[in-house]
């Protein structure tokens, strides 16, 4: 019973975001026909049926075990104690049976969508990859329980029904779903779905990280390191990310690490399509005609863009073997060099082939290829096909370290750190990860980390090996949800794109805290209550300013300037306008702050303070040279009608007693009538 009612909730949730597909078609039989009847109940009813059920389910539950009971009494009076033991031992035995059969049934089916969700390359496979969720959930597999879940949450499928979502997400924690728990954490910090209770979403992430949640642990980490609900404490927040980083390593090893575009909103608002971080379509058709017009370096771009899957295009093995192989012929060392690193490591367009790697390695070698060199490295450092030989390793690291290859640095660095083929040596081991970490070298970065958390070969700094191992754990397989926010805003969908970003910025990526920042203060979306936006605006604005954001500085200083959020504090404007002058060099900073400085708004007025500030502004940033024109416009002719008109004309003025009382935004009017001046002197000079 309780598996039957499992099934009717799970597919009536579904149906209320897939629609029309023929999976479901197929499918169909007497009992979904009567589900699909309650399809075009609205979804606050849905779920108040679900609950029903829920209580239904109970009491049926009840009714069951008090007959079973009755009737083992009924039969220990009439054949006594051994013919009830043995009827409650087959009837158990039956039940772990059935239980075992279903398990089976359900992580089959879970395998099996897993695999079609990771092959989908459409809607319609992805909801079908859904369906089969739905019935590995229905044999009590929590795990697609999960997934349902979550794509209905971030809104994976078409519509997302966060409310539903809810629902599910309270039952798996109900059953130790660890992932339940960090979901539930998340949507209780932001007040989505649920009552907004930081207190409650600490216990959540508790939960989950002593569960088993990356996410979660990672979480607690950032609110460790920055004293976020709780008291700021470095070794805790230490204790978390170096788990987290532990995982992240792995897979880094394994060259499994995940490319990350991030792209930040606030500078993308004028043209979403044009941006350095997602390649855009017509730019990528034009490299491709280059390429096949014989641009060698454009070739080994994409080629290098397809291997890895960066810039929005998905990973593609074959074509990047194809604009491989047209450079290596054009003679490009690249090209060969990364031939190479395709054969050492193997994939779906070539097997695994030492020999042939060796042959690419050696010929961009031969052309003095970082790349190769460091690749022979590789093949002499792990025993490739030829015998372990730490020397050749070492000469190929070292030339390939003297012309920058970050990877190749890293190397050395590990052999110095591990004692690989030569004396362990720390100082030359930081000296090399230091090098690495310069370039962004992620497990340089793990290293340096390790070696600050525990004082090896420098002074142990706990702050810095947090902020380290931060850097290793937001490489993150989770980091992929970057992309799909961007690509969920452009496509309007606003929801889901916050959803999204606020999950990453609960995480602690900066570039996440001001894009949900940035989506907050829009007003755009919907799942928010209208005066929270701007609380929550603020919030985000101000943990992404902590980790040097310097746009969410100035925007503090403008939400403490308007009253956005909070109360309007216009000495708490001039100390973040300062920060973002002094610290970051900001134009638009300056010349908010020299117009403060000329109206005395939260500081004392100084006139020659303001001109200097408005200067500064323009000599930072050509893009400030028009408003600073106007201010300083506007500065000559109101010290013009100070000292001049009100000057000479003081008594005559006062004998009028003409009260003028010009609003607040006076200047502005000042200034729009000297612009107008200015075009019809300009037009009476042209005529």
């Amino acid at each position: 019973m309780k598996l039957l009612f499992l099934l009717i909730e799970l597919w009536m949730i579904l149906e209320v975001t897939v629609k029309n597909t023929e999976a479901v078609k197929h499918h169909k039989k007497h009992k979904e026909r009567n589900i699909t009847k309650q399809l075009s109940i609205k979804d606050r009813r849905i779920l108040a049926q679900i609950l029903e059920r829920r209580k239904l389910l109970k009491i049926i539950n009840q009714k069951e075990n008090d007959f079973v009971n009755r009737k083992t009494q009924s039969k220990g009076k009439k054949k006594g104690t051994q013919d009830t033991i043995s009827s409650q031992t087959r009837i158990n035995s039956l039940k772990r049976q059935i239980k075992k059969n279903l398990t089976v049934e359900g992580d089959r089916l879970f395998e099996l969508g897993t695999r079609m969700l990771h092959q989908s390359k459409t809607q319609k496979q992805k909801e079908e990859a859904y369906l089969i969720f739905a019935k590995a959930a229905d044999k009590g597999n929590l795990k697609a329980m999960e997934n349902m879940a979550d794509a209905l949450l971030f809104g994976d499928l078409r519509a997302q029904n966060i409310s539903a979502a809810v629902v599910l997400y309270e039952f798996l924690a109900n059953e130790g779903s660890y992932k339940a728990q960090n979901a539930l954490g998340f949507l209780s910090s932001y007040g989505i779905g649920m009552e907004y209770n930081q207190a409650k979403a600490l216990v959540y992430y508790t939960f989950g990280s002593a569960g088993g949640s990356m996410i979660s642990q990672m979480i607690l980490g950032y609110r460790y390191l920055s004293g976020i609900s709780v008291l700021q404490n470095c070794e805790t927040a230490l204790f978390h990310y170096k788990n987290v980083a532990n995982y992240i390593a792995v897979k880094l090893e394994k060259n499994e690490g995940v490319p990350i575009e991030k792209v930040t909103l606030a500078e993308r608002l004028e043209n979403l399509n044009s941006n350095s971080e997602i390649l855009d379509w017509d730019v990528y058709q034009y490299y491709k005609f280059l390429a096949e017009r014989g641009d060698t370096q454009i070739q080994v771009s994409l080629g290098q863009l397809h291997l890895t899957g960066r810039k929005g295009l998905e990973q593609d093995f074959y074509k990047a073997l194809y604009y491989f192989l047209k450079a290596a012929k054009a003679g490009s060392a690249n090209a060969m060099a990364f031939l190479g690193k395709m054969y050492l490591e193997g994939n779906p367009a070539v097997p695994q082939n030492n020999v042939t790697a060796l042959k690419y390695f050696s010929m961009a070698a031969n052309k003095g290829n970082a790349i190769g060199l460091h690749g022979l490295g590789l093949i002499y450092f792990h025993g490739k096909g030829v015998p372990v030989d730490y020397d050749e390793a070492l000469k190929f690291f070292q030339k390939a370290a003297e012309k920058g290859w970050p990877n190749a640095q890293f190397q050395l660095g590990l052999m110095y750190y591990s004692g690989s083929g030569v004396w362990k040596d720390y100082k030359l081991a930081f000296k090399y990860f230091y090098l690495a970490s310069q370039s962004g070298q992620p497990l340089a970065l793990y290293y340096l980390a390790e070696m600050y958390a525990t004082g090896t070969g420098v002074l142990r700094s706990c702050r810095t090996a947090v902020e380290l191992y931060k850097g290793v754990c937001e490489l993150g397989g989770w980091a992929e949800k970057f992309l799909t926010a961007y690509f969920a805003y452009k496509d309007g969908d606003i929801n889901s794109s916050l959803v999204q970003y606020a999950l990453l910025a609960e995480m602690g990526y900066e570039v996440a805290q001001s894009n949900s920042a940035f989506i907050l203060e829009s007003k755009k979306a919907t799942i928010l209550k209208k005066n929270q936006m701007y609380a929550m605006a603020l919030l985000l604005w101000h943990r992404a300013a902590v980790q040097g954001n310097a746009l969410a500085r100035i925007k503090i200083g403008d939400y403490h300037y308007y009253g956005y959020g909070t109360k309007r504090d216009y000495k708490t404007a001039v100390t973040h306008y300062s920060i973002a002058v002094d610290k970051y060099h900001s134009a638009q900073a300056m010349f908010n702050l020299a117009y403060m400085c000329e109206h005395g708004l939260g500081v004392s007025k100084d006139i020659h303070l303001a001109r200097r500030l408005y200067n500064l502004a323009a000599e930072t940033s050509s893009d400030a040279h028009m408003p600073v024109f106007l201010a300083h416009l506007k500065l000559e002719v109101m010290h013009f009608i100070k000292d001049v008109v009100f000057h000479s004309f003081h008594v005559s003025w006062k004998e009028v007693k003409v009260n003028i009382n010009p609003g607040p935004y006076w200047d502005l009017f000042i200034i729009g009538a000297l612009i107008v001046s200015l075009i019809l002197l300009l037009g009476h000079r042209l005529v």
